[in-house]
């Protein structure tokens, strides 16, 4: 079996509702903005205080104050909540405190989702949006800087390394057009080209992560070979023809090469070989199918069809993640796998999915602030992410936050 059951749990039988999904958007934004404090950012939750954190205010995007103003600015932006109150104040000190917190990690301060370039965005569409062309100027230097040196980061990973500052990249060239960060892009992209070496396990090529004091070539999107693949899919247009030509074969190769099959199903353990006999497989974004659908789904490549939509089955079989409603690890995003099908294919059938797996996301979500007192309020990991989905479900967008889309 490619999936272990005890790990998920049934789907809510309750119907798509797009005006209680808009309801739950507004009440989840007013309770982020009323539990904010200033000084002690928002509560960390429970589950989350093992994350080397404990009760530490938690700047970053991935579980901390960045990640939930970005979810409610572009809640906002989207008119799915009321304009929101005043963060300046807060977002102004988040690289000082996330230096604070993430430095004596050992990983780098320059990350986009655990490090400070994910905040630097933030800090920078907000200058920009009320005009002060001097501090976006300023900011957007700082972000360059922290591009450049997070360079050949050995993590080789979305959470702290290269692949996911090029993402950073993509989207200030979306934003400005200016050519430093399509040059900074495709620096990082002839980098990954180097590292992505021939394996014995496969016939395909993989990068090995330097992570947590281990070496590894793991698969998914959270930290290997899909999230990085997603980066160069997202940059492909700047990229030399005969080169992306190159890249596309060997990401398409990579995929199949590595995939379990069953059938009409597909899935991937997350190292190779594997760390566990016999293999373990998950279904989550940042190890698993979903997180190979949103990774890959983008590539207009039909090499790729059967493959991402035997993943996305598998995800619609195996049913809502036991663990949480949040993106990394979580309903909301095994979800967006079914919003990647639908933006490939346009078959209503993946929007339905997609939109069943929203209600119980929220229905998760509401059960466990009931139980701990209190809600996730997180990007990546909780109830902001979730949001977040809930949205992309309304209007039928398969943008995944931080990594697909420059809003």
């Amino acid at each position: 079996m490619l999936f272990d059951p005890k790990r998920h749990e049934p789907l809510t039988d309750v119907a798509w509702n797009e005006a209680a999904a808009r309801a739950w958007i507004a009440r989840y934004a007013d309770d982020a903005q009323t539990a904010l404090s200033p000084e002690r950012l928002w509560k960390t939750y429970p589950r989350d205080t093992g994350n080397d954190i404990g009760d530490t205010p938690c700047p970053m995007i991935y579980f901390g104050a960045a990640g939930v103003i970005w979810a409610l600015d572009r809640l906002a932006r989207a008119g799915a909540i009321a304009p929101t109150i005043d963060f300046a104040p807060v977002v102004a000190d988040l690289v000082a405190r996330n230096t604070i917190l993430t430095k004596p990690w050992g990983h780098g301060i320059d990350g986009l989702l655990m490090g400070n370039s994910g905040i630097r965005l933030l800090q920078y569409r907000r200058a920009a949006d009320r005009g002060d062309a001097q501090s976006a100027a300023a900011i957007a230097d700082a972000l360059a800087a922290g591009i450049a040196a997070n360079a050949g980061h050995p993590s080789l990973e979305l959470l702290w390394g290269a692949p996911a500052t090029m993402h950073a990249a993509l989207t200030m060239h979306e934003w400005t057009g200016e050519v430093r960060w399509a040059e900074l892009f495709r620096a990082d992209a002839a980098d990954l080209w180097n590292t992505l070496l021939p394996i014995t396990e496969a016939p395909c090529r993989m990068w090995t992560q330097d992570l947590w004091e281990r070496k590894q070539k793991m698969t998914g999107a959270g930290h290997g070979f899909a999230g990085n693949a997603s980066a160069l899919i997202r940059g492909r247009a700047l990229l030399p023809a005969a080169t992306w030509a190159l890249w596309a074969d060997a990401i398409v190769e990579t995929a199949h090469a590595t995939a379990q099959r069953d059938g009409p199903l597909a899935n991937w353990i997350p190292e190779v070989p594997p760390a566990h006999t016999p293999p373990k497989f998950l279904v989550q974004w940042c190890h698993g199918a979903p997180g190979m659908v949103t990774s890959l789904a983008r590539l207009p490549d039909p090499r790729l069809d059967e493959l991402v939509a035997a993943a996305a089955e598998l995800t619609w079989i195996a049913r809502p993640l036991e663990k949480g409603a949040g993106l990394c690890h979580g309903t909301a995003g095994n979800g967006y796998a079914f919003l990647k099908l639908y933006a490939r294919t346009r078959d209503e059938r993946w929007l339905d999915r997609a939109r069943a797996f929203a209600m119980h996301a929220m229905a998760q979500c509401d059960r466990m602030a009931a139980e701990h007192g209190q809600r996730r309020h997180s990007l990546w990991t909780g109830d902001a992410g979730v949001a977040c989905y809930a949205w992309s479900c309304i209007v039928g967008d398969d943008a995944l936050p931080n990594l697909d889309s420059s809003d």
